[in-house]
């Protein structure tokens, strides 16, 4: 598939925005990575608390995300996603995370730093945080304590509340404003389409709906919104949750977002008919095409994703249907 086409900012994080992005870049000339920047764990979470830093994980994904097919591409991609074994303290952090980190304290500056490393890798796209400001998600989880199941408990940090028992009743950022990033927002002006999802829904899609300025630009842009749906509930997250309650849960937190498509794997929704008025209440479509692996396995195959990109942007047919 050639790599021309239309300018499209992806919206999300970890293996989510992973996958998306990995279609995005055979479909989208102009191509830019929004992510979450609130994880706490692993490598990401050892290096935010000793040097102050964004969380650099999600962004390093995103990144060897966009590598290309090549050797130099796919042999960068691997190094910057390996994980280092053994016993000492190098245990569990991630190379890219260090040459991340290492590039922010050599320049002094998280875009200049990513753009860096996009550079070495010949990146197909740009990688940018959601925020410039370190911050946290916290969760209000009704039956967070199985013996008090009625209780509401605030559950803080991403890996907290991508994992907590209960159910999920609400989430905040602490602070509750923190800094978009500038670069961001002017992407998302610059946009003819922006994808939201999929992915962890209240810890790496909704927090981007949560950062006052950049949900202001996304309802005001004038691109073309489309929202792609997980293929099954995430225990904690969203336990029990149609794919009509994911879309609820967006409008929640920006009842004005206008979309132009929702885009569903039809193995995941149990009634189609449903959420296609639900889908039509908010103006837009609804396209049914197979993205998943097909393994089992609740995953995205990226050239399935790029087969329905492409269709939604005009630029191909493909085997997915309007409804």
């Amino acid at each position: 598939m050639s790599t021309t086409g239309p300018a499209v900012v992806a919206l999300g994080g970890g293996h989510g925005l992973h996958a998306s992005l990995s279609a995005l870049r055979h479909v989208a000339d102009d191509l830019t990575a929004i992510v979450t920047v609130a994880d706490n764990g692993g490598s990401s979470g050892r290096l935010r608390h000793e040097f102050g830093v964004l969380p650099p994980g999600d962004l390093r994904m995103a990144l060897a995300a966009l590598c290309g097919d090549d050797e130099w591409g796919q042999t960068w991609a691997k190094v910057l996603q390996h994980r280092f074994q053994g016993t000492g303290e190098m245990q569990g952090h991630v190379v890219g995370n260090l040459l991340i980190v290492a590039l922010w304290e050599l320049l002094g500056e998280h875009v200049d730093g990513l753009d860096w490393v996009g550079r070495l890798l010949d990146a197909r796209g740009r990688v940018l945080p959601m925020a410039v400001t370190p911050m946290d998600i916290t969760a209000d989880v009704l039956g967070h304590d199985p013996e008090h199941p009625d209780q509401v408990t605030t559950v803080r940090g991403q890996v907290e509340v991508a994992t907590t028992p209960g159910r999920l009743i609400g989430i905040h950022l602490d602070p509750p404003d923190p800094r978009a990033c500038p670069e961001a927002l002017e992407a998302i002006r610059e946009a003819e389409w922006v994808v939201l999802g999929p992915g962890s829904w209240y810890s790496s899609v909704i927090p981007h709906l949560m950062v006052p300025d950049l949900c202001a630009t996304l309802v005001k842009s004038q691109a073309r919104v489309v929202v792609v749906l997980n293929l099954a509930e995430q225990a904690g997250e969203t336990a029990g949750y149609a794919p009509e309650d994911h879309l609820g849960a967006l409008f929640e937190h920006a009842p004005d977002l206008q979309l132009h498509t929702v885009l569903a794997d039809p193995g995941s929704v149990p009634d189609p008919d449903l959420l296609e008025r639900v889908v039509a209440t908010h103006g837009a479509g609804l396209v049914l095409a197979d993205v998943s692996v097909g393994d089992g396995t609740p995953r995205h195959d990226p050239k399935k994703l790029a087969d329905a990109y492409a269709q939604i942007m005009g630029r191909v047919s493909g085997s997915a249907a309007w409804r």
